[in-house]
């Protein structure tokens, strides 16, 4: 028995296969504690989400504002037949029913000037702002004739203006519409659609003001965070938006022209024109307004690829890492005769998924470059450490050392790149498994002794 022990000892220590497949398994158990470590970063991240969420709830939600717009009332005058049981007859009833008429307006000019600042909440950090938006245009001349509404059964006493928007709670100063001579004072609506609306007093005079094409205006400022959009109403819009926030995102059914666009470390600023013909919808609705929010366009305030974004990057390429760092401790290992235990593969194993708490827990109190930095060098002084003890020299933990940098240090460029990162990514793979085959090229893989 204790023979039979002793050569599977031998074989254990000795077998290329042998060892290959001890590290294979070991490389195997090591990926438990990384899924770990993928898990804490999610459940960081959701966290983080979590706080800006309320965050952004107590400042100012993305703000869609649509309008102004033209309501006026109308009567629908309809016949129903009734039967009477107790005369064996039929008699009409004549129906009031008020519907409403909508009318966008002709031309729409948008400017808006949108400040961001950072807020804080412990260690989590949002981008809001606060927009400044001044509002023009023209309505046009408004006439019914072209429908079978009888001009009695119009209500030009009741005739408003309305504005949509998605966030009420962030409006800072009551909007006042000015229309031709009037000063109309905007006041909200009950509503149980997703854009709330506001809207005017009872415009005087309203029958003799649309008879002719008369202008509008308006501004507002408002609270809000992730985004800015609004609706190309007017048959021309035309919109321009300027911050100090460096990383638009330019989103919804338009992008802005080309040549009026600039981004920079300063800020960006952007300008928009849709004409009717660009959108599917009319410039008058009878009846009831649709939701017109798919045509919407504007920017997005995103925030850069963030830490725990980062982390989860890195932290994908954690099989590629332990794999490669134990692949070389083997070829050491078979070129040296020295005898690595397995336990100290496990130890090595375990300093490198460290390295992703310690990046995590780091960069939740520094930036990326910080973290990743105080991490790398932590594991690479406890590896090279603790392979001097095991290889009994300088060299090869040197070796190692060196070829840990390479690696971490490739990792953070692919990292920090976007649109190159598959590319380089690739290229560097090339180069390491090309590294590999010429390291072992000389190994007798028929020693099975």
């Amino acid at each position: 028995m204790e023979q039979k022990k002793s050569k599977l000892n031998h074989w254990m220590r000795n077998s290329i296969t042998a060892r290959m497949f001890v590290v294979g398994f070991l490389l195997l158990v090591l990926l438990i504690p990384l899924k770990f470590v993928k898990a804490l970063i999610n459940e960081r991240a959701s966290r983080q989400e979590a706080v800006v969420k309320e965050i952004n709830e107590k400042w100012g939600n993305e703000v869609l504002l649509s309008g102004p717009i033209v309501k006026i009332p109308y009567k629908v005058i309809s016949e129903e037949k009734i039967f009477n049981q107790k005369s064996n007859s039929y008699f009409t009833k004549t129906k009031e029913t008020i519907k409403n008429a909508y009318f966008l307006p002709d031309k729409l000019n948008i400017a808006s000037q949108v400040e961001t600042k950072p807020l804080n909440r412990s260690i989590y950090q949002s981008v809001v702002y606060s927009a400044a938006i001044d509002v023009t245009g023209k309505f046009p001349k408004i006439d019914f004739s072209e429908t079978d509404i009888l001009d009695e059964n119009i209500l030009w006493e009741k005739a408003t203006v309305l504005l949509k928007t998605s966030n009420l709670k962030g409006i800072k100063t009551t909007p006042i519409v000015n229309l031709a001579s009037e000063t109309l004072i905007m006041i909200p609506q009950y509503s149980t659609e997703y854009l709330s609306t506001i809207q005017s007093n009872y415009i005087p005079n309203a029958k003799e003001i649309f008879a002719t094409s008369h202008p509008f205006s308006f501004n507002l400022k408002i609270n809000g965070s992730e985004s800015l959009k609004f609706l190309p109403i007017g048959k021309e819009t035309d919109a321009t938006m300027k911050s100090n926030w460096h990383s638009p995102s330019f989103d919804g059914n338009f992008l802005p022209e080309d040549t009026n666009k600039e981004i920079s470390e300063d800020g960006f600023s952007a300008s928009w024109r849709v004409l009717q013909i660009n959108r599917q919808f009319e410039q008058s609705f009878f009846g009831h307004l649709p939701n017109l929010s798919a045509s919407a366009f504007g920017t997005k305030l995103i925030i850069p690829v963030d830490e725990y974004q980062k982390s989860e990057r890195t932290a994908k390429y954690g099989f590629m890492v332990i794999g490669l760092t134990l692949l070389v401790f083997l070829l050491i290992q078979l070129v040296s005769k020295i005898y690595i235990h397995p336990f100290q593969y496990v130890m090595i194993g375990l300093a490198l998924v460290m390295f992703y708490t310690l990046l995590i827990s780091i960069s939740e109190h520094s930036n990326f470059f910080k973290a990743y930095s105080i991490a790398a060098v932590a594991v690479l002084a406890l590896i090279t450490i603790y392979s001097r003890a095991i290889l009994k020299g300088f060299k090869f933990p040197l070796l190692i050392c060196a070829s840990l940098a390479s690696l971490y240090g490739f990792i953070y460029v692919i990292i920090q790149l976007e649109n190159y990162a598959l590319l380089v990514g690739s290229i560097g793979l090339f180069i390491i498994l090309t590294t590999i085959m010429f390291a072992s090229r000389k190994i007798d893989w028929n020693n099975e002794s």
